[in-house]
């Protein structure tokens, strides 16, 4: 049975096999069984690398930080995180190159960043924007579904890569990527290459 502890484009917290590509938290959302309780804990959302200093982590450990996992830095990014700046410290700094507020460090970036990703009920917050103006990485919603910014097309997201290629039209869209980290996509930071399954 898969843990409860993969992360949509949607901010979605869910059970499944596939594997994820980034590691990441936004502190301790499970209760002393492992079961998912609240879906975030404070502003620091970050998104890890998957091995870092041969350090190794049970999961889901009483009263520590949950142990969450994404696709890929695109997913991360739609769900409001950021890359961590211990762990991806050459990406972090990259990151601070091309963020769209020039001398805003961690604390400022998280608190922003908060105030992007989730509305007044908690939901995830989405913004308009024309769909041909985006840049590779961001995310949109289409039929209910989370389709990834590629190229020329739009991609689907499933748990465990991209399928459905679509022309991308040029039309309004509901964007779910965060404002500041699409100004910041569109600045050059390039998340790490998507896998891809059709």
């Amino acid at each position: 049975m898969p843990l409860q502890n993969r992360v949509t484009p949607l901010g979605e917290i869910v059970a499944d096999p596939a594997r994820g590509h980034v590691y990441g938290n936004r502190g301790c959302l499970h209760d002393a069984e492992g079961r998912i309780r609240r879906t975030y804990s404070g502003k620091l959302w970050i998104a890890c690398r998957l091995e870092f200093k041969d350090r190794r982590r049970p999961l889901l450990r009483p009263g520590r930080y949950t142990e969450l996992f994404f696709l890929d830095d695109a997913t991360a990014l739609a769900a409001g995180h950021r890359p961590c700046a211990e762990c991806r410290r050459e990406d972090y700094n990259r990151f601070l190159a091309t963020w769209p507020y020039p001398g805003e460090r961690a604390p400022e970036i998280n608190a922003r960043l908060h105030d992007e990703r989730l509305d007044e009920t908690r939901s995830q917050r989405h913004h308009e924007a024309d769909l041909d103006a985006l840049p590779d990485g961001a995310f949109v919603v289409r039929d209910g579904a989370a389709w990834l910014v590629h190229g020329d097309r739009l991609r689907r997201w499933t748990p465990a890569g991209y399928t459905d290629a679509l022309p991308r039209p040029s039309i309004p869209a509901r964007v779910i990527t965060p404002p500041s980290l699409v100004a910041t996509l569109a600045a050059g930071w390039a998340p790490a290459a998507v896998p891809l399954i059709a």
